[in-house]
């Protein structure tokens, strides 16, 4: 079967996708699909020796989950900053060592184990002594990080999500297990897990490694109490045993509090001085594309986040909705070639709690832009939203952007851009375009009529 895979590696790294859709078409259904994971291994393997297993020697902490993934890591990573750490990041929006983080131009967050070695080969020269390394369900399962040496394994939370790609929620769990599988292999590292106890998925994660600390506000090891939100940030106190963490940040919304409760999990697991954690945390002031103010000079809010699943828009609008005191407008699409049955639920949860919901593009890649539009106006229609009337579909992106921010006018009001969030690029049938949501918001509000 391995070698069958090491054919297969090599059918996925010819540049003509026309040869691997004649081979899926000789090789009976579903066969394919059986040994692809073994090409993936095998590309992982050849890679790795390729580039001298650049990942031997590295201490490396591991997030995964359906959401947060890409603020507890920078936190982690400010922390350790902060700290005196030589640390390395790679996310989904930048990577690099230290303060020196290069923008992520790539629609992914984990790239290919080809990539992945080049980039641990040059961040392990600059004398890396943690690397935080977002880990996504794609990557542990197509053996992407094969050759990492994870060392912490945390789980912000399981939610609804790629379901294209596993096709079953227990596929898409029993991939994101294998980050704490990996983190238990460790034979060097602390095979230590971090997870969520308010989350029933990510909870059963804790006895795949052989020590592990629950955080939460409901229940477990790390409990958040006395929290604070407003539109400017968040505060609580942090208890673990008869420890207490002064937690202060400005990153907003009550999903915040998990991602700097994981990320003070962390922190205490290596030993960092109560200090070392409030300080660390509270110095990240913001990460690219999510809760992004965007300021024209404009009388009333903008704000761009990555958001794109449900369970992200459940939390963010159930959090802003209170806020605000004017009216409320939510601008969002989804991604061609990706999970359809989440489109209805997102226009649904858009309807239930914006005044208004414009929809429009993101990455349509091949598919018909209208009929996805179509779908999650469904979800907003079935919330009580009327066309025309508060629910408005508008297929060019910028052009929906600019009608977005005509919506607002009222100094309370908030319009809210969400899916596209730091992504540089945006798919369409003919290819990638370049794309910048903060800048095309910028030149929306520049263009308001006085």
């Amino acid at each position: 079967m391995f070698v069958v895979g090491v054919g297969v590696a090599v059918i996925r790294y010819t540049r003509s996708m026309n040869i691997r859709s004649v081979v899926k078409r000789i090789i009976p259904h579903g066969l394919f699909e059986r040994i692809e994971p073994a090409g993936h291994l095998a590309e992982a393997i050849f890679w790795n020796a390729a580039y001298g297993f650049p990942g031997r020697g590295l201490k490396v902490i591991g997030v995964t989950g359906t959401n947060g993934k890409t603020t507890t890591s920078f936190l982690i990573h400010k922390m350790l900053i902060e700290a005196g750490h030589n640390a390395g990041l790679m996310t989904t929006v930048g990577y690099g060592v230290g303060t020196h983080i290069i923008p992520q131009v790539h629609h992914m967050t984990n790239v290919t184990s080809r990539e992945l070695m080049k980039r641990l080969k040059a961040m392990n020269a600059k004398k890396m002594d943690w690397l935080v390394l977002e880990t996504t369900s794609h990557a542990l399962a197509q053996h992407r990080v094969w050759g990492v040496p994870y060392s912490i394994a945390v789980i912000t939370n399981i939610t609804h999500e790629h379901l294209d790609y596993h096709k079953t929620f227990d596929r898409y769990t029993a991939a994101k297990r294998q980050l704490f599988t990996l983190a238990q292999q460790n034979t060097t590292g602390r095979q230590l897990g971090i997870v969520n106890a308010d989350d029933q998925y990510s909870m059963g994660f804790a006895t795949e490694t052989e020590n592990s600390i629950s955080y939460g506000i409901e229940a477990g090891d790390v409990r958040a109490t006395n929290i604070q939100l407003s539109a400017a940030g968040l505060s609580y106190i942090a208890q673990a045993g008869d420890a207490e963490y002064h937690i202060v940040s400005s990153l907003a919304g009550s999903f915040n509090v998990y991602n700097t409760l994981a990320a003070a999990c962390v922190g205490r697991a290596l030993g960092l001085t109560s200090q070392q954690i409030e300080q660390g945390i509270a110095a990240l002031k913001t990460v690219e594309g999510r809760m992004t103010t965007v300021d024209e000079g404009q009388d009333f809010t903008v704000l761009v986040d990555f958001a794109h699943t449900p369970d992200s828009f459940e939390k963010l609008l159930s959090d802003l909705r209170p806020i605000v005191k004017g009216k409320l407008v939510v601008l969002f699409g989804s991604a061609g070639r990706r999970d359809e049955a989440k489109r209805a639920i997102q226009g649904r949860i858009a309807g239930k709690y914006a005044d208004e919901v414009v929809v429009t593009e993101e990455d349509d890649r091949d598919c018909d832009g209208v009929a996805i539009m179509e779908q999650i106006a469904s979800g907003a229609i079935a919330s009580g939203k009327a066309k025309d009337k508060n629910l408005f579909l508008v297929h060019n992106r910028a052009e929906a952007i600019a009608f977005a921010v005509k919506r607002a006018n009222s100094g309370e009001d908030t319009v809210l851009l969400l899916g596209k969030g730091h992504e540089k690029t945006i798919e369409r049938a003919d290819g990638e375009h370049p794309w910048d949501e903060v800048g095309v918001a910028r030149d929306a509000l520049r263009n308001l009529e006085p």
